[in-house]
């Protein structure tokens, strides 16, 4: 049996007449760089998140370079960040001249590390990036009422670029911060069939200054007022995720379903094993699902050459990466995040996902550890 980290064409069979017939739109139009398409996703992704401004980007690193870049921070200035998340998350950050700091984990949730990061904060400390790491939210409210205590107001900046549509309390993560970033890479809840991302901001000015940053810096055609890059989400691809937005809560929803039965199966005859924690006051929409488990390398190489597309996020935390080795971070800095980097797995999930294949998922791993 072979069953990817994610199955793609599964879904496309499910949408395949809309999706040609929005990409025909575009096509007959003309109009593949802004317009029609365009306009429309940015003001429905804004309702649904909840926020007044929707600003589209080339990607999810984009959304946070430039979202960072529009607050003018100055390159004495810090921003923390955890360790175990995509390096796109820290890119923004150094891409700004500013300098990361890479705060521990927590080992339920693998969010932030409050006892660290209450250490870390300091007079340079302008922004904390909280990941909504594999769909699930942070403790918002935690972090926020930790900041709310400094003299100095300190940022919150969400990187929800593999939670789109979950939540946090009453409302959907992407809507509690100065900025949140989203990515559209196709593997996401909500992808295009290429690169694409978005900011979404309750803040005008932040919103005003991104897509002036995002066009080359121009405030009308050739005149450019600040430094820019070009920095653009295509017609073709606003049209692509205007069709599966309309599907992303019911896709959720069966992403909800598959992940309890992974939990119950595996905590039914697997009790060893760490599963994903689900709390009263945040609604995971499982982007990965994500287990702890003894002899993680072996067990990946097992279930791999059983066809079954299982795979680390991540293996390495940022902090240990060759790219911030001139930050000075050395091996046992950060115990949390290296202890659970080299435990974590992530099934194959996906809203397709049969129980059959779950079975046999749960199966393998069984057989695995009876060996």
């Amino acid at each position: 049996m072979n069953i990817p980290l994610v199955d793609l064409s599964a879904q496309y069979s499910q949408i395949k007449v809309e999706v040609k017939k929005a990409i025909n739109d575009v096509l007959n139009s003309s109009r593949f760089v802004g317009g029609q398409q365009i306009d429309q996703f940015e003001k429905e992704f804004a309702r649904y998140i909840g926020t007044k401004y929707c600003v589209t980007v080339a990607s999810g690193t984009d959304s946070l370079i430039l979202g960072i870049r529009a607050l003018n921070l100055s390159s004495s200035d810090e921003i923390i960040l955890p360790a175990n998340t995509f390096n796109a998350t820290a890119a923004a950050v150094s891409e700004n001249g500013i300098k990361p700091i890479i705060v521990d984990i927590d080992e339920k949730d693998f969010g932030i590390n409050l006892e660290d990061l209450k250490r870390k904060i300091n007079s340079k400390t302008k922004a904390v990036i909280v990941v909504h790491l594999f769909g699930q939210s942070d403790k918002i409210n935690e972090i926020k009422a930790l900041l709310n205590k400094r003299s100095k107001k300190i940022l919150l900046i969400e990187d929800s670029c593999q939670a789109h549509g979950a939540y946090f309390r009453e409302k959907r993560v992407g809507s509690y911060g100065v900025f949140s970033g989203f990515s559209f890479y196709p593997g996401k809840n909500l992808g295009a069939y290429g690169w694409g991302g978005a900011i979404t901001t309750d803040n005008a000015k932040l919103a005003r200054v991104v897509r002036i940053i995002k066009d080359n810096g121009q405030v009308a055609k050739y005149k450019h007022q600040m430094l820019g890059v070009n920095s653009s989400l295509d017609a073709l691809q606003a049209a692509i995720l205007l069709v599966k937005l309309k599907y992303l809560d019911s896709w959720n929803k069966k992403r909800r379903l598959i992940a309890d039965l992974y939990t119950n199966k595996l905590n039914e005859s697997l009790p060893f094993i760490i599963t994903p924690k689900e709390y009263k006051d945040r609604k995971s929409v499982y982007h990965l699902y994500i287990i702890r488990v003894p002899k993680r390398n072996k067990l990946l190489k097992y279930l791999n050459e059983r066809g079954i597309g299982a795979s680390i996020h991540y293996p390495t935390p940022i902090h240990l990466q060759k790219a911030y080795k001139y930050l000075g971070y050395k091996r046992g800095d950060l115990p949390l995040s290296e202890k659970i980097a080299g435990e974590i797995i992530s099934l194959p999930i996906y809203p397709e996902l049969t129980e059959t294949k779950i079975n046999y998922i749960v199966d393998t791993i069984k057989n695995f550890y009876e060996i």
